[in-house]
């Protein structure tokens, strides 16, 4: 897959499919309140992460509605939670590394994300966050690498096992996508692009079969 053709497996949508994600949220505020109201009330946690006494919760709302608007909603919420450092050092540099990675400036990147997990080797954004970097630099190994520590501090990281599936889709490891892309279904049923993935690997290994 050429570089123009990869995708971010970070919340990254343009200005269209966010017009037409708030035109559902607004169309259905009553629902929306029915449902997140009692999450919204919570307090914020400072030093939150994957590790945020508010995420149970958002998972099972995640898992549960099959309304696109409550999803994607409670999709950004999560991704909110998980990017929290705690520091603003640490989310000043999760930024830079962020904005050098937009910019195809992969070196740069790489050695931010490694300074905020060198700093906080717990924070599994951080390393979701190398793991996509690596990804766009084409290098497939390290960037399983950085997932698999995703997922040992965060099993329920839909972001990572969707990269997991994309990474395995580069290295023509059909089984392993269609697992993953399964796995992020699990807890996100509504993911259009996991479902879509999951669509095209079925019939690949189907095809292969023949």
């Amino acid at each position: 897959m050429g570089r123009e053709g990869r995708l971010d497996w970070q919340m990254l949508l343009d200005y269209t499919t966010m017009n037409r994600f708030w035109n559902h949220v607004l169309a259905a505020p009553w629902l929306l309140l029915a449902s997140l109201a009692p999450l919204l009330g919570q307090p914020s946690v400072a030093d939150a992460d994957q590790t945020d006494p508010r995420l149970p919760a958002l998972f099972d709302r995640l898992q549960q509605t099959d309304n696109p608007a409550v999803a994607r909603l409670t999709e950004f919420m999560i991704w909110q939670i998980w990017g929290e450092s705690g520091t603003g050092d640490l989310d000043r540099l999760m930024r830079e590394g962020e904005e050098a990675m937009g910019a195809a400036d992969f070196k740069t990147a790489k050695a931010r994300f490694d300074a905020v997990i060198a700093a906080r080797p717990d924070f599994a954004e951080a390393w979701n966050k190398r793991a996509t970097m690596h990804y766009f630099a084409g290098d497939y190994q390290a960037s399983l690498d950085d997932i698999e520590q995703v997922l040992e501090l965060e099993p329920r990281h839909f972001g990572a096992l969707s990269g997991l599936g994309l990474v395995n889709i580069a290295l023509s490891r059909d089984a392993a996508a269609l697992d993953a892309f399964e796995r992020v279904l699990a807890l996100y049923p509504t993911n259009l692009p996991a479902q879509q993935n999951l669509s095209i690997m079925r019939k690949r290994i189907q095809e292969g079969d023949i």
